[in-house]
């Protein structure tokens, strides 16, 4: 089984950008999006929509906006750090937002990497690429405990 990426993305454009950068980047992993913050709840956890879901299978990392609706990224990403069987996924935080509160919030609330989303479509693909790089081929992750 590949390996999972979640994009927790409301904005329509900015999910196309960030498939065909991945695919641009041969990059060529199942993503699951969820367009609000409950709606990526219910994935990890196997609630709503995904009930039943088997969560034996995690994303290897989760691509989270921090302006959504419904559920707000950082408060997102403060439940799946309370969650024992979510607390160690990778959350790498792809927001447009310049907020310098923001980026606080987010490492304070636990993400492992905060990216502003360059405007410039070229940037965004190699910002894309070094992520997948990293997150999906060197970064090792501890095994979840069931």
């Amino acid at each position: 089984m590949g390996k999972i990426i979640l994009l927790v993305e409301d904005n329509p454009d900015d999910e196309v950008l960030t498939r065909r950068a991945l695919k641009k980047n041969n990059i060529g992993n199942e993503l699951v999006v969820a367009r609000d913050g409950a709606e990526a709840l219910d994935y990890l956890f196997g609630t709503g929509l995904y009930e039943g879901r088997d969560l034996s299978v995690m994303p290897q990392v989760v691509l989270l906006d921090l302006k959504l609706p419904k559920v707000d990224g950082l408060e997102v990403l403060r439940r799946m750090r309370a969650n024992e069987r979510t607390k160690l996924l990778p959350v790498v935080i792809l927001t447009s937002s310049r907020e310098q509160q923001d980026l606080v919030d987010g490492y304070d609330y636990g993400a492992n990497s905060y990216i502003r989303k360059p405007v410039d479509f070229a940037q965004f693909i190699e910002a894309v690429r070094q992520l997948g790089l990293y997150w999906l081929v060197l970064n090792e992750t501890p095994q979840a405990r069931g």
